[in-house]
């Protein structure tokens, strides 16, 4: 292997080949780029994985090279969206001030025209026209406003809800989207991983450094996705934060939208006792 260009380019291969050996685990290297003359760059994530017969010991090492370079390029495109969407909101909030001003600008009109109220009585039934409009729609803004709060409190108390409940499930819970990127992860997952709900939010749960197989669940999820599915569940050997063997079992139900449309996927992970696994 170390007499092959593929072990020093795109990345230098032998260092992690013999840390992933000399460690017993995984290692991943996130978004290699490989550039080849002629060619557009493409990216990867490199999975050096050690391979183990059945008395758990080291025989080889598994490389593996995923292409990413659709997941790298709409990151770009992400994050020059929302440079748009930062500077979009900085002109709103401009035009908001200007706004201010110029409501601040027509108060003033309104104390000087009552000022000049007893030369202008002829003006004055307009005038009075125009506050009570004024008044109306300041009561329609200030009831949209309270909707608005309404509708936020209700929100803040769904999504409330939501924790407790995930944070009182005893199993794993990994809530996925279409694109298998991490919309949900709760306290129990955290525990077995060893990964913190913020830190895996938005990355795609096939390239998480983890101890979960997740290839050997993949077609459950995939079926789940494509609705081919109600309901996948299978017994995998995974190992926990403190590098521990464990028996789990994997539930995939898909995750319905409010158009009942498939969404993502739910995977439930519980862990099983010894007696568990060999019922």
């Amino acid at each position: 292997m170390q007499n092959l260009e593929l072990s020093y380019r795109p990345a230098e291969l032998r260092s992690v080949i013999a840390q992933a050996h000399d460690q017993n685990r995984p290692i991943t290297l996130n978004d290699v780029e490989w550039v080849v003359p002629g060619r557009e760059p493409r990216f990867y994530d490199v999975h050096i994985v050690p391979l183990f017969d059945e008395t758990s010991r080291a025989v080889g090492i598994s490389i593996m090279f995923a292409d990413v370079s659709r997941v790298q390029e709409l990151q770009t495109q992400l994050t020059r969206s929302k440079q748009d969407l930062e500077t979009a909101y900085e002109e709103l909030q401009s035009t908001n001030e200007e706004l201010e001003t110029t409501n601040e600008e027509l108060q003033s009109t309104v104390e000087e025209l009552e000022t000049t109220n007893e030369e202008l009585q002829s003006t004055n039934e307009e005038l009075e026209t125009m506050n009570e409009e004024l008044q109306s729609t300041n009561e329609e803004l200030q009831t949209m406003n309270q909707e608005l709060r309404e509708r936020s409190d209700a929100v803040t108390r769904a999504n409330g809800f939501l924790e407790s409940i995930l944070t009182s499930v005893r199993s794993g819970v990994i809530v996925v989207d279409r694109d298998f990127h991490v919309i949900a992860w709760n306290h129990r997952s955290e525990d077995l991983w060893g990964l913190r709900g913020d830190e895996v939010k938005g990355q795609n749960v096939l390239t998480l450094d983890i101890g979960l197989p997740v290839d050997e669940i993949r077609t459950g999820i995939r079926a789940c996705l494509a609705g081919e599915t109600a309901f996948s569940e299978g017994e995998v050997t995974a190992r926990n934060r403190r590098g521990r063997s464990i028996e789990c079992r994997v539930t995939c139900t898909p995750l319905m939208s409010d158009g009942r449309r498939i969404a993502g996927a739910i995977l439930l992970i519980e862990e099983r006792t010894p007696e568990q696994a060999n019922a």
